[in-house]
């Protein structure tokens, strides 16, 4: 952003916090206003089922009109005028990423930091600070410092959280509400098949691997036909693979993956795909902890793990103790699976 722009958009923000704050109205927004997901999504359909006429609901996105969601929801441009009034009128703000210094919360409202992870295995915040961005550790502190509720799916993010997230208020201790989803039997998953245009008599495989740094992609190596006869011979049946790159690289959503293999990057809501999948094959992503719940199988291709431990990150734990299988390239993998 341009410092003109941010002095404008500074000023327009001075103007709106004038106002009134409007105390039935909760702010939503997820991954920068990229997707209608993640615990944020979770949060909205729970109030829409059980609340439904009590609370005026507004999502910032970065394209509003790509969005379908539900007619009771406002939707708004990130960065429009509109989305700062919205943003500076709402009483409640709820997201799953930090929030930079164009969000100036006012003392009258409340600020709820989901999170984007149940547990994970990459090191975080103040744990991974000699690797991060100097800019991003200033905005996570300031960040840290808005926020008035901070949810935690487990006693291990709870421990990492009072460590390392700069935050020592008050920790919401009941749960991840996206992996709601996971449990139990497998709800809604045709309607999300024929989303997909998916045949139901295929099986399926989610690719969904984390970014590295720089954005590098040369590790996503993975031979896909090759990994489709080993399924068929391992599992049986016939096999599509989706393949979901991680929101800091939407700029993939476009590639060709091949026959049988459906990118699948621009579809807002990873614990849909994770609800249909019959198996998953990641990295150093905290899908694997979420994955666990639905107890179907789950590998690890990892090829990079000493460089990306060096380069990257530090992980909380060691990949050899994890009970998923982990494959170091595309013969190992299907070999394993």
């Amino acid at each position: 952003m341009t410092p003109l722009k941010k002095f404008l958009s500074s000023l327009i923000i001075y103007f709106f916090n004038i106002f009134p704050i409007k105390k039935n109205k909760v702010f939503m927004f997820s991954y920068y206003g990229s997707q209608y997901g993640c615990n944020p999504k979770y949060i909205t359909e729970y109030m829409l089922l059980h609340n439904d006429s009590k609370f005026d609901i507004v999502w910032a996105f970065n394209d509003p009109e790509a969005h379908n969601i539900h007619p009771k929801i406002r939707k708004v441009k990130v960065m429009s005028i509109k989305y700062f009034y919205e943003l500076c009128t709402s009483k409640i703000i709820i997201t799953n990423f930090r929030t930079t210094d164009l969000f100036v919360k006012r003392k009258k409202q409340y600020y709820i930091q989901t999170w984007h992870s149940s547990m994970r295995l990459k090191k975080i915040e103040k744990d991974a600070e000699a690797t991060l961005p100097e800019h991003y550790v200033k905005i996570a502190k300031q960040d840290s410092k808005k926020c008035d509720l901070l949810l935690s799916g487990c006693e291990n993010s709870t421990d990492i959280f009072k460590r390392s997230y700069w935050y020592e208020g008050e920790i919401f201790k009941h749960g991840t509400p996206r992996n709601d989803l996971l449990f139990g039997e497998r709800s809604g998953s045709n309607l999300i098949k024929q989303k997909l245009n998916l045949s139901d008599k295929n099986k399926v495989l989610l690719y969904a691997p984390t970014f590295r740094g720089k954005n590098d992609t040369s590790v996503y190596d993975l031979d896909y036909s090759q990994l489709q006869q080993s399924l068929t011979q391992r599992f049986g049946g016939a096999w599509t693979i989706l393949v979901k790159f991680h929101p800091h690289l939407l700029s993939l959503k476009d590639e060709q993956m091949g026959v049988g293999v459906i990118n699948v990057t621009e579809y807002s809501d990873i614990q849909e795909l994770l609800s249909i999948s019959d198996a998953l094959i990641t990295d150093y992503s905290s899908l694997m902890f979420d994955y666990a719940i639905t107890k179907r199988p789950c590998f690890l291709y990892v090829p990079d793990l000493e460089e990306y431990m060096k380069k990257d990150r530090k992980l909380y734990f060691n990949v050899e103790e994890l009970p998923f299988v982990k494959a170091a390239s595309n013969h190992e993998l299907t070999e394993k699976n």
